[in-house]
């Protein structure tokens, strides 16, 4: 069946999930994060997502701020700077501002321009999910922003991507899903969603009984993805 809808993960897909720690690394005040920040970065990261996945394993379910609570604590002790409370507030206040990529507002436009529905999938708390769509201004070019807290779940359970068949009415192959996170994009392969893993670190494919359809180095073919064959 031909793509009807176009649904994106948030983190790392549409946002940069880096730009917190290089901006306040820029910042002056923070010089101890310095040269720190990509580990930093990427500490808080890999413990948010290993956080959503034993929370949901363990149904220990709390919404996405505090697991980001949560892994930053880790990553700044990991990095020595856990008594760094200013550094600690300023890093997540930033995450509510999270940068864009550059190319999201030119491919969704393009997307909307051919009639799709778009929509975000996301593991984020409904607030945390708009303001980073409010600072990227780019509310105007979503159909809607789907949030796991309407089932209480994290990813990759199934209830989670069946929210978009219930919002959109449409079967799951109509469904194009696109992630940065090759499991999230293997889970929605096995849902039946068509899906695109925007692989942008050049990693391996993961080991898992299903995998994306597409892996794409950025976003910007992924209106080529959804017309018509």
């Amino acid at each position: 069946m031909p793509i009807t809808t176009c649904v994106f993960d948030a983190y790392g897909t549409l946002f940069d999930v880096t730009a917190a720690a290089r901006e306040v690394a820029a910042e002056p005040g923070f010089e101890d994060l310095g040269d720190q920040w990509p580990k930093l970065a990427s500490d808080w990261r890999l413990k948010q997502l290993q956080y959503s996945w034993l929370r949901a394993i363990t149904d220990e379910h709390t919404d996405f701020w505090e697991v980001t609570e949560n892994a930053l604590e880790w990553a700044l002790q990991a990095s020595g700077l856990l008594d760094d409370k200013k550094l600690r507030e300023r890093l997540l206040q930033l995450y509510w501002e999270l940068s864009a990529y550059e190319e999201v507002p030119n491919m969704l436009r393009k997307l909307k321009a051919r009639g799709l529905n778009t929509a975000i999938l996301s593991n984020g708390s409904p607030a945390m999910l708009q303001g980073a769509v409010d600072s990227a201004h780019i509310g105007g070019l979503l159909d809607d922003i789907l949030s796991v807290e309407a089932v209480g779940i994290f990813k990759p359970d199934r209830r989670v991507y069946e929210l978009v068949t219930k919002r959109f009415s449409c079967a799951p192959d109509e469904v194009l899903f696109v992630s940065s996170n090759g499991w999230d994009a293997a889970g929605a392969s096995g849902f039946g969603f068509q899906t695109a893993w925007v692989n942008r670190a050049s990693e391996p494919v993961d080991r898992l009984p299903h995998i994306p359809h597409h892996e794409l180095s950025d976003l910007t073919t992924i209106p080529n993805l959804t017309a018509p064959t």
